[in-house]
């Protein structure tokens, strides 16, 4: 691990930050696996004076980077994503390494991650203006107007441990495509998984010289990002809380919060219930739960509620669970132990309040297990907040009006989903589910990368997917030639 934090060194300092030495060395932090507690990596300490120097060479570098062609950035990404798919395994095990998703979901976030940065470089064709007729109202009179998108100049970039290649790559790759520079401050959980991939955009040929640099950090990095004025984008995927404060920290710039969520299904009694618990098997505990969009809230028509709970058990204990490294497991453990707690915690609490464990329940050789509450009620707090866990409750309900009205009783709106083969309960689904994506037939945990991401209410401000993060990351001029 120390030879890999030495092949860090090999990178400029304007770009990658090491923090401040004390008595001569740079301080560093382990990362422990989550599944064995070996080290696995490291990563440097920096500090508010660290990330001040980062966001003036990004400063000093978005003025060349707004002026690179067009024909340069699309190059640059594309040379990213060749890189990536030569260096595929060794990332997709470090991922493994680093938060213990299992190696087969790790390749899966590394293939998306190469869709994500290929997709952001085909959008960049359609990053485009049109002319206004100004003559439109008898006030108005003929000119040549139009408006263009150009860089903010500089974006900071907050990414969180659970996705922490993909989701590096759908703010880094549209900032950097647009023209901008970035700061990028990833996870603890994951430093060298982030800093693989960033390594490849500044060694790349057609890179632009400081475009990107990495700060590493927890609060007090992600503060001095958050207040200072250079940044003019603020991009963070990441809790409610830490969504609360950098809103009231930001001052005048634009925020973009990818926060929590509280995803939702209805099982109609006209539905596919073999199918139907098979997927929901899998959106609730795949990533070990730890998906903002990670089914928790299964609301079932009453009729077919005995049912459904034995199916979904069934797919439930069937999941492979266990070593991270093994080809055929489907859930590794939570990133710490931490989170081991507060997954226990959460059912002692349901239990409590009179839920019962059908499946898993009880932490077996340090993993939580995927676990099936039923007979669940809405006051229970497992059903209220964000459990970011593998713990799935079902509650019966009368109909698709009771239910509909329970999920939209959430303080989050991220994606919902419904399983029917009812065409007019779908259409009206769509219409009354107030969250930023429906699903029809399958889990709310879908998501495509080529989509709008985002939600309503809690769940936060903004929309990821290349298409719309190009939005986020420029600016509307408006020109007018009399």
């Amino acid at each position: 691990m120390l030879e890999l934090f030495d092949s860090m060194v090999e990178v400029s300092e304007a770009k990658i930050f090491f923090g401040s030495t004390q008595e001569g060395r740079e301080q560093v932090t382990q990362r422990k696996s989550p599944f064995d507690g070996s080290v696995v990596s490291v990563a440097p300490v920096c500090n508010a004076e660290d990330t001040h120097k980062a966001l003036r060479i990004a400063q000093r570098a978005s003025q060349e980077s707004r002026s690179v062609p067009l024909s340069q950035r699309i190059s640059w990404l594309e040379d990213v994503a060749i890189r990536l798919q030569e260096t595929r395994e060794s990332i997709a095990l470090m991922l493994t390494k680093e938060v213990a998703k299992p190696i087969t979901f790790s390749r899966i976030e590394v293939d998306r991650c190469i869709e994500t940065i290929k997709l952001t470089a085909m959008e960049l064709a359609n990053l485009h203006g049109e002319t206004i007729p100004t003559d439109i109202m008898p006030s108005g009179k003929k000119t040549l107007a139009y408006y263009r998108r150009e860089p903010v100049g500089v974006v900071a970039c907050i990414t969180p441990f659970n996705f922490p290649l993909n989701l590096v790559a759908h703010k880094i790759a549209p900032a950097l495509g647009a023209g901008n520079a970035v700061v990028l401050k990833p996870t603890p959980e994951a430093p060298m998984t982030a800093y693989l991939l960033a390594k490849l955009f500044i060694e790349s040929e057609y890179a632009i010289a400081d475009a990107l640099s990495v700060v590493y950090g927890d609060a007090e990095v992600g503060s001095a990002l958050v207040q200072s004025p250079i940044p003019r984008v603020i991009s963070f995927t990441g809790s409610v809380p830490v969504g609360n404060i950098i809103t009231k920290q930001a001052g005048i710039k634009k925020v973009s919060l990818e926060l929590g969520g509280n995803a939702a299904t209805y099982i109609d009694s006209s539905a596919d219930l073999a199918l139907a618990a098979k997927r929901c098997a899998f959106g609730a505990f795949v990533n070990s739960g730890q998906v903002c969009i990670s089914l928790q809230r299964i609301y079932v028509h009453h009729a077919v509620y005995e049912a459904f709970t034995a199916l979904m058990a069934s797919e439930t204990q069937s999941l492979k669970v266990g070593s991270p490294y093994e080809e055929e497991t489907f859930m590794g453990p939570l990133v710490d132990g931490e989170a081991n707690e507060r997954a226990s915690s959460w059912i002692a609490s349901a239990q409590a309040e009179g839920a019962k464990v059908v499946a898993g329940g009880e932490v077996i050789e340090g993993i939580f297990p995927p676990t099936v509450m039923a007979e669940v009620t809405d006051e229970m707090k497992i059903v209220c907040e964000e459990v970011f866990a593998p713990i799935v409750s079902l509650v019966s309900v009368e109909g698709y009006e009771s239910a509909i009205a329970k999920m939209n009783d959430s303080p989050y709106g991220l994606q919902f989903s419904i399983f029917t083969n009812d065409l007019r309960m779908t259409q009206a689904f769509i219409d009354d589910a107030q969250c930023g994506g429906v699903v029809i037939n399958d889990i709310p945990t879908l998501r495509f990368d080529v989509q709008p991401y985002g939600g309503s209410k809690l769940s936060g401000v903004g929309r990821e997917g290349p298409k719309w993060a190009l939005e986020e990351f420029t600016e509307v001029k408006s020109i007018v030639i009399c």
